[in-house]
């Protein structure tokens, strides 16, 4: 790959099966929401759980809701799925009347590897028998839904890469990475920004840049903000992940699996600056963030504020601060949506 700012042969239209997007470089997504409800009701509807004398068979799929998309970013295979699952099952059993219950699977998400998987199983009458079934599908059970997950996942993954990463003219076959974007930014990225760009020297090259700005409300006391930034404990809750974090002036901090880390320039109860990278930046290209707390009468108000932003990246980034802060946030300490 050439380096940052210089030229790239594969932006370079040639002799090739798609000569307006060379190789698919640019950026191409396939929606894969519809083709995964029916391959999850494929793989579940009428498979039998069996074992220890207890037979169990999924009947139905009450719930199936979220998304899957397949992204080929420069060259790269990146996919992104997230599903909230709901079985129905049922067991003979030896009385007369049937057993059944549900199987919750609520975070099939790229996020987690299948055996962190959340499955839950619940039992729609309670009986001695019924308790004997939960049981089993408590625990032999789990492991054989996981090995359909697996396969849902593995098969995703087989079907959205047709295609996505087309010939070069010379029939080279290349083998080309295929992976999951995890708990970090540039989950989805997007390439239709509007944005008034500023320039930036990082490695002796320009790129071009731009600054964000979000204004979000917390049903909480500013130092209770405030603590959930600074805190080691706080900060592995709504992320989800082991952190590196020293919340003083020249301190490091490393969240999402070291996909975004940089350095504290100051961090006070009321304001947060940081120099903030995400890894798949430019090498050595950090952006300067500002975070401003300040707490009203019935909430706290947080001011963001990052220039440096890589233009290309403004959409997803301003996506992930979203989605794996300020929600997170909320949902991890419920400190809800102000209204």
């Amino acid at each position: 790959m050439a380096k940052w700012g210089e030229g790239d042969p594969r932006w370079i239209v040639e002799e090739r099966p798609d000569a307006t997007n060379v190789n698919n470089w640019h950026w191409t997504e396939k929606n894969a929401c519809a083709w995964s409800q029916e391959k999850l009701k494929e793989l579940f509807i009428n498979f039998e759980i069996e074992g220890e004398g207890v037979s169990c068979k999924i009947t139905e799929m009450e719930k199936c809701e979220g998304e899957a998309v397949a992204n080929n970013r420069k060259g790269k295979l990146i996919f992104f799925y997230e599903w909230n699952i709901v079985l129905k099952w049922i067991s003979d059993g030896n009385s007369s009347k049937d057993i059944e219950g549900k199987i919750n699977i609520p975070n099939l998400s790229e996020e987690n590897d299948i055996s962190e998987v959340d499955i839950e199983v619940t039992l729609k009458d309670s009986t001695d028998e019924g308790e004997k079934v939960k049981q089993f599908l408590h625990t032999k059970g789990k492991d054989v839904i996981r090995e359909k997950l697996k396969k849902y996942v593995s098969s995703l993954k087989e079907e959205f890469t047709k295609g996505m990463i087309l010939p070069k003219k010379d029939n080279d076959k290349e083998k080309e990475n295929i992976s999951n974007i995890t708990s970090g930014f540039n989950i989805k990225m997007q390439m239709n920004a509007a944005v008034t760009p500023t320039n930036n020297k990082t490695a002796n090259c320009k790129i071009s840049t731009t600054t964000i700005k979000q204004n979000v409300k917390f049903q909480c006391r500013a130092d209770e903000f405030y603590n959930v930034l600074s805190s080691i404990e706080m900060v592995q809750a709504f992320t989800k992940n082991p952190v590196k974090l020293e919340p003083k002036k020249n301190g490091q901090f490393e969240l999402f699996g070291g996909n975004i880390h940089g350095e504290f320039i100051e961090i006070t109860p009321t304001k947060i600056v940081q120099k903030w990278r995400c890894k798949q930046w430019p090498s050595g290209h950090f952006s300067d963030v500002t975070i401003d707390i300040c707490e009203k009468n019935d909430h706290t108000e947080v001011n963001l504020t990052q220039s440096g932003v890589p233009v290309s990246e403004e959409l997803s980034t301003k996506e992930n601060w979203d989605r794996y802060y300020w929600d997170a946030i909320k949902r991890t300490f419920g400190f809800g949506y102000f209204m």
